[in-house]
């Protein structure tokens, strides 16, 4: 996430990447600050902390767990600030995708993602083979969220989901989280590894804590998914993530293509509204067979079989660069509602293995 700057707020599979800007780094607030509750609730910061043990202790997580997770724990206004000045929450003309490109698919992303696929091609045949999805798409992932583990954020995750949910902007969201966190704990993850972004997220592939219970995977078979610092747990766990959301294996996430100046696109508008990233589909076309566009005189650039479903988009407009789109480009958008994520991903897993 260490570069995304829009705010996403439904994803299916409700992934930070899906949620929140980059994981940014800096100093913990350790002045204790009270703040109240809306809706006037009237309880201050330690007094929502012990409604929050209840729920905890109702979903099974034992009074030390909790006692650890929550021991000093203070409100931590930096956060706060933090969420509210995302960018993009706003509607309007959306910005360039190819200035965004440039800065994010940079060669250190691409040089990154082929010497982190060359240390790890020993174990690739084997969760390729496992997951279905090719290992490009799995190093541009990690690419973009950690820039391959290099930037993971140092906020302390139980005092930033906790400050997050006594605000109470999306308190379901992050008292869940923070409840999954406890869970997290109780499972036996260390408390010192619960460190990542301010808004929760966390470890190589950026997991919110309840991803993390569903989705984290043991990929070396040492009896723990350390998606920290474990190559192979974090490869198995991108996987798993992109098949759990739908991955059909064998088809790009899209191609580029050349469509033809006197191409009618006004007859292919989407009329449909998509129940998640609602904006985000309604820049694609309808969607038609590869075999069809090719009939309308789009060209892809790329090996794409006739009979696959694809989307025309084209972020910039006519003329400025044209993409065919998959159904496993919606996949990438699971991670991260985005255009210009899930686009600046499927190049990134391009370049890397070109």
């Amino acid at each position: 996430m260490s570069l995304l700057r829009t705010i996403r707020l439904a994803t299916p599979l409700g992934i930070a990447a899906a949620l929140f800007s980059a994981p940014q780094g800096g100093a913990q607030v350790a002045a204790p600050v009270v703040q109240t509750l809306p809706a006037g609730q009237g309880l201050d910061f330690s007094g929502y902390l012990q409604l929050v043990e209840a729920k905890a202790r109702a979903q099974g997580v034992s009074q030390p767990t909790i006692e650890l997770m929550t021991a000093g724990l203070t409100y931590n206004p930096r956060v706060v600030q933090l969420d509210r000045a995302q960018p993009g929450s706003n509607p309007g003309s959306p910005p360039a995708f190819w200035a965004y490109y440039r800065s994010h698919v940079d060669a250190a992303r691409i040089n990154g993602g082929r010497s982190a696929m060359a240390a790890n091609r020993a174990v690739l045949p084997r969760i390729e083979a496992q997951y279905g999805v090719p290992a490009k798409m799995l190093f541009a992932i990690w690419g973009k969220e950690s820039f391959y583990g290099r930037v993971k954020g140092d906020f302390d995750l139980a005092r930033s989901l906790a400050t997050l949910a006594y605000e109470g902007r999306r308190r379901e969201l992050f008292e869940g989280e923070l409840i999954a966190l406890m869970q997290m704990a109780q499972r036996g993850v260390p408390r010192a590894k619960m460190v990542g972004s301010w808004a929760g997220a966390f470890g190589n592939p950026q997991f919110l804590p309840s991803i993390y219970l569903r989705i984290a995977r043991d990929g070396d078979g040492d009896g723990f998914a350390d998606i920290w610092s474990s190559s192979s747990d974090t490869l198995a766990s991108i996987a798993y993530y992109f098949q759990d959301a739908g991955w059909r294996a064998g088809e790009p996430w899209g191609v580029r293509v050349s469509a033809p100046a006197g191409l009618d696109r006004s007859q292919f508008t989407e009329r449909l509204e998509s129940p998640s990233c609602p904006r985000v589909h309604a820049r694609h076309s309808v969607w038609k067979t590869v075999g069809e566009w090719k009939t309308l005189g789009v060209t892809p650039r790329a090996p794409i079989a006739d009979s696959t479903m694809a989307v025309l988009f084209e972020p910039d407009g006519p003329e400025n660069g044209s993409f065919l789109l998959t159904g496993n480009y919606r996949v990438i958008l699971q991670y991260n509602c985005s255009n210009y994520y899930a686009l600046s991903v499927g190049l990134l897993a391009d370049e890397i293995a070109r």
